[in-house]
């Protein structure tokens, strides 16, 4: 990691440490916005890291970027952090202004209806889509519709919207939105050469996969702890070898986790290779499961109240292995691409990929 890779890591778990405590969770969970925490995450540049610089952002790499995301994921941070930057980014690289405030991203989901049509000198932009991360929390929505098989981006106003509010388990706002929009001509642009529905998912799955990640590291931190701390039988429960098997399997998947993030972080840097993407967020959501599950085992009743804040970081590891694309998702792509190459060719794609992954 370079200087500025580490600047903004140490940064981040400053910030989420200092300001993203139990009550601030809560609030959010309950409909109020964490306007402070939200502040500070700003005033620190986090949401613009993957912004270029021509655009008002920091021009960081994808992997510095993800850093953040990391740490955010680790704090269960109750904010649109990486739906911003997706959106900053999205939106800089069709050529528009990126506004101000919390951003969020649409389609999230392939069962979207969306269209986009000229009318006059601008656009007019209708449908529905579904899921939506934090629409009913954001000022602007940046939305990839096709148009003339040609894929473009719109910068949408959400108060030109009609927002119907769900949430996910984590209690995050998951809204369904309705487009009914006229849109000015300086508010679509065409999308990046290459860049269509797929990289959008891919992309929005490469950042749940570090927030993943980073949730699963703070996971395993507190279940070692709470097994150091835990008196049975007249010493601590991580002296138990049933217990030491518990916490070796859930590092070994926390590592996995963190090792399927290096993966999609690497595969976004790289043309937004699929496959590595897909075999990524798979990984990452199987080992949350896991990790999750055996979290909650160590800790037994006391996990499962809402007095414990382990459940802070195990329902948004089971809503996020299910964003941008759940595992059966994921697996069909995977499996489509592997039929595509055929048995011959196989082996070769597999080494092929493993050693690109390395450079």
């Amino acid at each position: 990691m370079n200087d500025l890779g580490t600047l903004l890591a140490d940064s981040a778990r400053r910030v989420f440490e200092d300001h993203c405590d139990r009550a601030t969770k809560e609030s959010a969970e309950k409909g109020a916005w964490p306007a402070q925490l939200w502040g500070q995450v700003t005033d620190a540049g986090f949401t613009a890291a993957i912004t270029p610089e021509s655009a008002g952002g920091l021009g960081a790499t994808m992997a510095e970027g993800m850093t953040v995301l990391r740490a955010a994921g680790a704090a269960a941070a109750p904010i649109p952090l990486a739906e911003t930057m997706l959106a900053g980014w999205l939106l800089a690289s069709a050529g528009l202004e990126v506004p101000d405030g919390p951003l969020s991203v649409a389609p999230v989901r392939l069962d979207a209806t969306l269209k986009l049509a000229c009318a006059g000198q601008g656009w007019h932009l209708s449908g529905v889509a579904r899921r939506i991360p934090w629409a009913s929390m954001v000022g602007h929505l940046a939305v990839l519709v096709e148009y003339d098989k040609i894929w473009y981006v719109a910068r949408v106003s959400t108060a030109d919207c009609r927002v119907d509010g769900e949430q996910n388990v984590a209690f995050e706002p998951r809204d369904s939105v309705g487009f009914d929009c006229a849109l000015a001509s300086d508010a679509v642009g065409p999308a990046q050469a290459g860049f269509g529905m797929p990289q959008l998912l891919a992309f929005g799955a490469a950042m749940r996969t570090a927030q993943i990640a980073g949730a699963m590291d703070q996971v395993l931190r507190m279940t070692v702890q709470y097994a150091l701390e835990r008196i049975q039988f007249g010493r601590p429960i991580g002296k138990f070898q049933i217990i030491q098997q518990y916490l070796a399997v859930m590092a070994g998947q926390t590592a996995a986790a963190g090792a399927a993030a290096d993966l999609a972080t690497w595969a976004v840097q790289h043309d937004f290779s699929l496959f590595a993407i897909a075999a990524a967020k798979a990984r990452a959501g199987e080992a949350a499961s896991a990790a999750a599950t055996i979290a909650h085992q160590v800790h037994g009743a006391i996990g499962i109240t809402h007095e414990h804040t382990l459940h802070f970081l195990t329902r948004r590891l089971w809503s996020w292995r299910d964003e941008f694309g759940s595992e059966s998702y994921w697996c069909k792509v995977i499996g489509e691409e592997l039929c595509r190459i055929g048995a011959d060719d196989m082996w070769e794609f597999l080494t092929d990929a493993a050693e690109a992954s390395k450079e």
